[in-house]
Order: C-alpha cells, then structure tokens, then sequence
C-alpha cells in the first residue's frame, strides 16, 4: 500500500511541479499499466519497484545516506568509468535542448558496442549484506536512430571465493523525449570481495545518459493497518433488479444497443454462486436480451456507485448466453469500469448456444466515484443474454468452517496405539502424550542459487518446508544461453544444497512454449535443427539428472505458448512427455499453466486444460500430474474449488507449483494465502503445494513475501506458520485397560510419550495415507 500511495502522491506533487514552474525537457509520462503477462518467473537476484516516475530538481529521495560517491557529478566524473566504453560530462547537450535535471551535470556512457557497455562505479565497502537498498537514478537515451531502450542497473558480485555474479537490480523503459525515473531495490548476501554497479541494456550505439544516481539503505515502511470489518452484508447481492422482477429497470443499454425482457432462462443459481451462497430462492427465469449490438462492448449495464467496500473480497457470478452468427468461439466477459479503470470480472468462452456460468472476483483498496458493471464480448451482431447476475461480498469465515471438515475427512486418519509390555500391570493407566512432529503433506517453495546465500533464508525454509523448485536455474535458457555454452552449475548446487538438506525437488522446466522466454539462438534456427536442439536438451538435461528430481514440468505453459508446436510440428509436446519418460521412468512428468483456477483467463479455463491433457494421453504422452501455478488475486473458495473439482475428474494428482498471492496490505495478503492454502488442503486431488518464493527481493511478484528483505516474518508469514501448526496433530490421554490409546491424526510423523510411575519411554511413528484405522503396536 506504502509503494501505491508513495507513487501516486509523487505523480500528483510532479504534475503540479510541471505547471507552476514548467521546463521544456521534462518528460511526464502516464502512470503505469496494470502488469498484463501473468507469468512472473523470477530473475537470479530479484527486481522489484520497477517504474517510470518522473521527476523534478530538488525533489528526489534524500541521498543523505547515499553510497554513490559524486552522484551528480559535481566532481567531474571522479569516481566513475565507462564499461567497455567512454564516459563525457555535460552541462547541456543538443544547443541546450537537454539540461541536467538535478544540478548542474549530467554524464553519458559513448562509443557503446555492446549493450553490456555503460557508466560504472565500484562500491566496496561501502554496501553491507543482507540490508535492503533501494536506486534511484534519473536516466535517458541518446543518439543510434532508437527512441526508446530499456536501461538496466546491474550488479557485479565477486565473492570471497572469486566466482562471479551479475545480479539485475532494476530496469525501466528510458526514451529520447526526456529523463525517467530508473528504480528498485536489492540485497546482498555474506561479504563480497568486491561490487560494481552499472547501468547497461540500450542496444550498441546508443549512449546513455545519467543526471543523479543514489544507493542508500530502503526505508522501513510504517507498518499497515489491519483493515476494519464490521457488520458486513456478507452474501448480499449489490446488483438491483438482478431478477427482472421490474422489467428492466435499473439497466440501461451500454452503446448503441437494444435490451429486453424475455424467458427461459435457468432457475438455478450457477454452480459456483450456489457453493458461496448456500440454499436460496430460485431465479425467475428471466434474462436481458441484448440485441442490434454494433461493437463487442455493447451490453447491459449499472450503476454500483457507492455499493463496494474497501478490502472485501466480491464474487461475481452469472449465467450468459449468445444466440447464432458467430463462426468462431465467442468470449463474454462481465466487466467493472471502476473510475474510468477496467476490472475484469470474469469471462467464459462459448463454442455453442447454451447457457453458461461466468465467474470470478476483485476487490477495491481505495473507495471509487463511479462504478459501472456492464456484460461484453460476443462479436458484433451477435446476440446477448444475461440472466441473474450477482456480485456479492464473500463470507470467506464460513467457508473455512466447512473446509476445516474436509481437511479432517481426506487428510487424517483414526490411529490405535496398541502397547505391549513385559511387564503388563505398568502399562493400563499410563499418561500419553502425542506430538505430530511432521506432516508429510508436501509444502515447498521456489529458491534460486543466489537466495540459499542467504543464511536466514535458508534457516526459514528448512525449518518450514519440504520440498523446492528452481526458479531459473534449471531452464534451457539457463543453462544454456548460447548454443553449445553449458551451465549446469548452479542446478548441481542447488541440487546439492536440496539433498543435504533433505528437500525433494521438482524440475522446472525442461521447455517453455511462450516465446519470449526462449533463448535467441533457439528462435533462429530452422526446423531441422531446433529438432535436433530439441533431442540434444531432453539428452543432455534428463540423461545428467536422471533419477534427482521427483517431478518435471515437461513444456511450461502449452495454452499461453506454442513456439515448438508451431515449428515442430502438433506432435513435438507429446514427444516431448515420451522421450522424458524413456529417459527417466522415475520422474513425474507434469503440464504447467497458469490462471486455470480464477476465472479471469479463458486461454487456461479448466476445461480447456483437460483437452488438453486428454489430447496429450490420446497421443501417447504419459502425463503424470498436473501443475498448477497459482499466481492470483483476490481468490473466492468455491471458484478454486469448482476447477479442482473439474480436474479432478482425470483421477491426475494435482500440484500447486507457483503459489502466490499479492497485496500491499500484509493482512489481506495472509487472508488471500489462507484462502489458497486451506482449499488446496482440503481437496482430495491436490497432493502438494510449492510457493513461488517467500523472502522479500527474492520473489518476482512484489507484495507477495511472507518474510521481509531484513527477516521480519510479516502477518502473512505468520499466517502460513500458524496453519502449517494447525495441521499438526496433538493428543493427551490414558492407556485403557486393554492396552490401548486411541486418536484421529494428520498423516505424518509423530512422537510419542509415555510417563508412568515405573516408566518414561519416548518412540516414534509413522502414519501413512489410508482411510481405514491403523493400528500401530509399540513395544515397550
């Protein structure tokens, strides 16, 4: 929250800044979009903060406590020194027409033939591990016919032990108009033998340009507040007149389009709406028919100004149904435009003409002027209906009551301890007491080499999960960036770490579909040899490994990409899943994809993930489980449910192999995690979770960690330990007459007591996976 009010105070003070005192070389630029790629894998080190504010002279960060020596290059260039390439001073430069920001220079990195070249200044010494810094650096292009470059503000590490690294910092989009706002923080883990940092990224050819660099210690944010709930109408629909039982009033046509009431519509609340809201009234079976519609954003819409709550959680639930013209898949969408910003609502894609339910959910964390909810997305010409819309606040203390019963049905077990002794009178009234000391339900999480540095870190996920994946480490573009150049390096070590520590580990990934996540020499050759390229990573990666990693993600991604499948050939996935298989026959070979279980993506709707899987099985892949990411928003219990439920069906195991959930709010975002954790948990198909990460700057989702950069477990965090210890069985008791103590427990590992006058023993047990009772005998 601290980040999102500090940006839009700074864009507020600027624009006011612009038009009281305005100077021709300021660049303003809009505020930033909302991020569109859902992917959010994480870089080695990790950037977080990334923006393009603008600013103004004398209105930076105080760099009272600034490590950049000469920041503003009052002292000539002293202290600095080009990359690779020449650094020059300037007062102005173009006639006058680019002036210095901040003072009175500003320098430029010239004569750049690569785009690792540019301005560099070693701090040593003067930068402490595992303190969070934030940079600031006030930046633009200049000059090679280019008119907008990403600059990138890098790190170079050497450790103790001479090995190297270069750790991205920041980057942001810089132009040729005027100067940006260059921003992010950083950590460093133990003591390095030396630091660097410099700014890089512009292609050869164009120079970049710095007025103020600052590197200094990022401040703490004031802690949030806990959000303050009361009396709310939990369940309540804020839609009027959502039945039609007044005609259409309370709607008005969105566009140049015509609305009516007509009948038929199901009477049934949808499936997804009904599991929030439990037994109500049936619909009246009508709905509003949207004909004469001339764009795909006509439709039905409402005024909900005034309706919404700041931080509550609402679902979104509807039937809909388009008639006939289409001859392609059509996608309606109930959509939000909440002062002038769109909201998705959730959105379904139809293949024929019958009713179907759209679901999905948001929430609201600044109180809006204007609210608009409104049904879009058949083709123009194509007819829309739309019967019982709800949006209504979700009771998410309700619905954990009932999750609580089914994490006791699927994940205990009823237990008979049957002691024996020698001595059989010092047995029967013995005092029992039983501690679960580990659940074997598997919960892990993402770590990259540079983050198991870090002892704290590495201290946290040892003691709180069992299991990991690699963040980058073990993709093709990383360990092998140019053909024929290897990187195996960082895998063995994590790897080795994983086993000293006895973590089990998931391969992530072998191949990626999407196509800006392939390396460039793989998107350069043709056909004949990315075939060969292919065999060559399956041979090289699974032969070196074989038998090391439990699961691998085969072809991350295969609805959001289809870079193989496109030049390979429909057949190259299923190829893929078999030669893996072949290669190794111990590892579960899994398809990995995002937004299946929110609603807000129709590109990964879990049935078209179950085509797609089934169309995998026909073509002889042997799929083995199936991943799902979980980056999300706002989640609502019964829409998760609903596509477990689904996939489910194909009797997979299901995984949760990138869990995150994100808000600045560090209470809302313990509520979102528990939302996700407790459903998961409950459901008697998911058989692991892995969060994407954890710690603070080594996470690629901001406002997602649990524990901050500097160690403090937030109530997120807290949140997550409170759970992992609710899963945690206990009991206390007597030994009966018969030699018996009886008890219902989480699968897992126990220990177990026994104090009596005449004795003090202390065993251990295992209790494995089963629904009927177990019987464990313990000889004393």
């Amino acid at each position: 929250m601290e980040i999102f009010f500090f940006s839009l105070v700074s864009h507020l003070f600027l624009f006011v800044l612009y038009w009281v005192f305005p100077v021709e070389s300021v660049f303003l630029p809009n505020l930033p979009a909302l991020e569109t790629n859902p992917s959010f894998h994480v870089f080695d080190q990790i950037v977080s903060s990334v923006c393009t504010k603008s600013t103004r002279k004398g209105h930076l960060a105080n760099g009272s406590n600034n490590i950049i020596l000469n920041p503003t290059f009052e002292d000539e260039l002293s202290n600095w020194s080009g990359k690779g390439c020449n650094i020059l001073l300037h007062e102005s430069m173009e006639d006058g027409k680019i002036l210095p920001l901040y003072g009175k220079f500003f320098a430029s990195a010239t004569n750049r033939t690569r785009s690792w070249n540019g301005i560099e200044q070693e701090i040593t010494g003067r930068v402490r591990p595992k303190l969070a810094y934030e940079i600031t650096a006030i930046v633009r292009i200049y000059g090679g016919n280019v008119a907008d470059a990403n600059i990138q503000a890098t790190l170079w590490v050497q450790s103790q032990d001479i090995n190297e690294q270069y750790i991205k910092i920041a980057i942001s989009q810089a132009t040729d108009k005027g100067w940006v706002q260059l921003q992010g923080k950083f950590l460093l883990n133990g003591s390095p033998l030396k630091v660097i940092i410099f700014l890089e990224g512009p292609p050869p050819g164009t120079d970049i340009l710095i007025n103020r660099l600052v590197v200094k210690h990022a401040e703490k944010a004031p802690p949030p507040l806990r959000p303050f709930m009361k009396n709310e109408a939990f369940g309540v629909n804020i839609i009027e007149n959502s039945n039609l039982d007044d005609g259409i009033n309370g709607w008005f046509p969105l566009g140049n389009c015509s609305l009516n009431m007509e009948f038929g519509s199901p009477i049934e609340l949808p499936p997804m709406a009904r599991n929030s809201l439990g037994m109500q009234e049936r619909l009246s079976g009508r709905y509003i028919l949207v004909t004469n519609r001339a764009d795909t954003w006509m439709g039905p819409a409402q005024m909900i100004s005034g309706k919404l709550k700041l931080y509550l959680t609402y679902q979104v639930s509807a039937w809909v149904k388009i008639g006939p013209g289409s001859t392609s898949p059509q996608i309606v969408n109930v959509a939000l435009s909440i002062d002038g910003n769109w909201v998705n609502g959730g959105q379904v894609e139809f293949n024929n003409e019958s009713w179907h339910e759209v679901g999905g959910s948001f929430r609201i964390d600044k109180q809006p002027s204007n609210v608009m909810v409104y049904i879009q997305g058949p083709a123009a010409g194509v007819d829309l209906m739309v019967a019982g819309l709800y949006i209504f606040p979700v009771d998410r203390r309700a619905r954990f009551k009932l999750l609580k019963k089914q994490t006791d049905k699927i994940r205990k077990r009823d237990l008979i301890l049957k002691f024996s002794s020698s001595k059989a009178n010092n047995v029967s009234g013995a005092f029992v007491k039983v501690e679960q000391i580990q659940n074997s339900f598997p919960f892990g999480s993402c770590i990259t080499r540079s983050s198991i540095d870090n002892e704290d870190l590495v201290r946290f996920l040892v003691k709180n999960f069992n299991w990991v994946v690699f963040g980058n480490e073990l993709k093709w573009s990383w360990t092998e960036p140019q053909q024929g150049n290897f990187n195996y390096k960082d895998a063995d070590e994590l790897l080795d770490f994983s086993k000293n520590n006895n973590l089990e580990v998931r391969g992530h990934c072998i191949f990626w579909e999407v196509e800006y996540a392939i390396q460039t020499w793989v998107q350069g050759l043709n056909k004949s040899d990315l075939t060969t390229a292919v065999q060559n990573r399956l041979t090289d990666l699974v032969t070196r490994y074989k038998g090391k990693f439990r699961h691998y993600d085969v072809d991350n991604e295969m609805l959001h990409g289809s870079f193989y499948k496109d030049r390979l050939g429909k057949d190259i996935q299923a190829t893929m899943f078999r030669t893996s298989h072949q290669l190794d026959p111990s590892a579960t070979l899994f398809v990995n994809d995002y937004h299946i279980e929110d609603g807000s993506d129709v590109r990964s709707s879990p049935e078209k993930y179950i085509r797609q899987i089934l169309d995998l099985q026909r073509q002889g892949a042997p799929v083995g489980g199936i991943g799902l990411q979980g980056h999300i928003d706002s989640p609502v219990g019964p829409i998760v449910s609903s596509a477990l439920d689904k996939l489910g069906t194909l009797g997979l195991p299901i995984w949760f192999t990138e869990l995150d959930v994100s808000s600045a709010n560090e209470f809302i975002r313990a509520d979102d995690l528990e939302v996700m954790l407790r459903e998961a948990f409950a459901h008697p198909a998911v058989e692991g979770i892995i969060l994407w990460g954890f710690w603070e700057l080594y996470m690629s989702r901001e406002n997602a960690h649990l524990v901050n950069a500097e160690g403090k477990i937030n109530a997120a965090g807290k949140r997550y330990l409170a759970l992992k210890k609710e899963w945690l069985s206990r009991a206390r008791g007597y030994i009966d007459v018969q030699g018996e103590f009886r008890f219902r427990g989480f699968y897992g590992t126990y220990n177990i007591e026994i104090n009596s006058p005449t004795m003090k023993i202390n065993r251990t047990f295992v209790v494995d996976k089963g629904e009927s009772p177990l019987a464990i005998n313990i000889d004393l």
